[in-house]
């Protein structure tokens, strides 16, 4: 079921690696950044790109709104064709 009366907003992600994938695609996936409007284990269905062409823990401003699936749980939607912002990446030279 969709959430009709939920608006689109900006929400603040950040891309890491999943502990639990199992019933996932891939390893690294996204989630709201601590601190914001959102828990950070909600899931978030955005464009793969995020996961892919940018390492770990790099930060992105997305136009997302909250909705859910019949049967499943709530998640954070952005269409994967919709732009997005780059805040910030993680620095190599900490590792």
């Amino acid at each position: 079921m969709a959430m009709p009366q939920e608006g689109y907003s900006w929400v603040d992600v950040e891309s890491y690696v999943a502990d639990q994938t199992s019933g996932l695609h891939g390893k690294i996936h996204i989630r709201p950044v601590a601190g914001g409007a959102f828990l950070t284990d909600l899931r978030v269905e955005c464009s793969k790109r995020m996961s892919s062409d940018y390492p770990v823990g790099t930060r992105f401003r997305i136009w997302a709104k909250l909705t859910d699936r019949e049967g499943g749980g709530q998640f954070l939607y952005t269409s994967w064709r919709w732009r997005f912002e780059v805040l910030s990446r993680p620095d190599a030279r900490a590792e």
